[in-house]
Parts: structure tokens; sequence; C-alpha cells
């Protein structure tokens, strides 16, 4: 089978994902070991408060030097995941994908068809019939759609979609991210827009969680976002 792209790195967001991790792990392998010539998989293991370290630590070794686990101690939100996924990475393309289940990793081939179509830089998920509830999408509509496109006139669908393929030389190229949660990625796209890279977006399938409980409409993280989303809108505005 001729592959589709030379070298991919993935990584996982992880937290407290014991219920989902080695089944995403699995289906992420296997799609890989089809579609990529050289490719890795980090497990980002955000502090979990359950058996999720454990589970990722048995998946590292298993799978060895294909599979690896970084941990955080303490516990550094989504945000600082995605930050050490970029940084650990090793390849120039990378995709990211949360490890709760509602992706499925077999639609990374509409990732790089999409970006040779377009010679994107950025190729970001639209989540279709999203299966989250009616709070939470309400919340995530203002974040991805209102505060972004007022405050940075950021032109994406889906920002806070947790699947994206990015070339590693846009995330050097937009260096330092000081936003935490919710507004790295805001961050992130804003200064790539800025900077001219060219964005491509791709509509995917979202399904429900198998286990485990959200934390991206806790209260606390929500008001940590909201602080460090107009500490960013104020230092862009100086620069």
């Amino acid at each position: 089978m001729v592959k589709l792209i030379d070298e991919l790195s993935v990584f996982l967001p992880t937290y407290n994902e014991e219920g989902n991790i080695e089944k995403v792990v699995s289906n992420t392998k296997k799609v890989l070991a089809k579609v990529v010539d050289r490719w890795e998989l980090i497990i980002v293991e955000d502090g979990s408060k359950d058996k999720t370290p454990e589970i990722s630590d048995k998946l590292g070794k298993r799978y060895k030097p294909r599979i690896r686990v970084v941990h955080h101690s303490p516990n550094r939100g989504y945000g600082g995941t995605l930050k050490t996924g970029f940084k650990e990475a090793k390849y120039e393309w990378i995709a990211f994908i949360d490890a709760d289940g509602q992706f499925d990793f077999s639609e990374i081939t509409k990732f790089i068809t999409k970006q040779k179509e377009k010679n994107a830089d950025l190729v970001l998920g639209i989540r279709g019939n999203r299966a989250d509830s009616f709070i939470r999408k309400v919340f995530t509509w203002g974040w991805s759609v209102v505060l972004p496109r007022l405050l940075f006139g950021l032109k994406v669908t889906d920002y806070s979609c947790g699947f994206k393929m990015i070339r590693k030389g846009v995330f050097n190229k937009v260096q330092p991210l000081i936003g935490e949660e919710k507004v790295t990625q805001i961050e992130m796209l804003v200064k790539a827009q800025r900077a001219g890279y060219k964005f491509a977006e791709v509509r995917v399938h979202h399904y429900p969680r198998g286990s485990g409980h959200q934390t991206g409409a806790d209260l606390k993280v929500i008001t940590r976002s909201i602080r460090d989303l107009f500490k960013l809108w104020w230092q862009l505005k100086k620069v």
C-alpha cells in the first residue's frame, strides 16, 4: 500500500482517561501503520488522578520506541499538554487528537488530502453533529466564534476542535505562547494567521464520550481562560 505521508508525529493530550486511553492508542496506532512511513505516538499524560498514568506507561513499554509517554507533575491543563506535545514531536508534520474517544483517527486521511490540495500549513477539524451537552455547545460557540473573531479577527470555524494537523515550523514561529487552557490554541492560530500561514479546514465526526468527565467547561477553567484571553488581547494589541 502506498503511504499517504512520509512522516507524522501524533500526540494525545490526556487527563483522567483510564476508560478510553488504551482503545484510542490502539486505533491510532493501527491507522498510522497504514498511512504513514515514519511515525511516532506521544501520550502527554497531564497528572491524572486515576489509572491513566499506569495504563499509559504499560502502552509505552509495550510499543517502544513507536509510542512514548511524557508525564506532567503537577497538572498543567490542556494548553500545557499542547505545548509539550508540539515540543516533544520530532517530525515535520504534527497531528493531535483528544484521548477521550470522541474522534476517529482514521479521518486523518482527510487532513492529509486537504493539505495536499490546498498546500496548507495548518489543517483544522470542524466538529459535525457535536456530541456535547447544550450548555457546552453554547459555551464553545462563544469561544469558537464570538470572542476570537471580535477580539482578534480569527477566521476559523471551530478553533477548539481537538483534532488538527500542523507543521512544526508553524509552532516554532509563533513562540512564545503565553496563553494557558483554551487560550493556547487561540494564541497559536492568531499568531499563525498574522504571520501569513495558509489554513484549511475539514469536517470530522464527533462521537459521545465513552467514559469519564469533560473538564473544559469547569468553572475554574472558564475563569482562568477568560482572564488569559483578555491578557492575550492586551499583549497582542501592543504589537
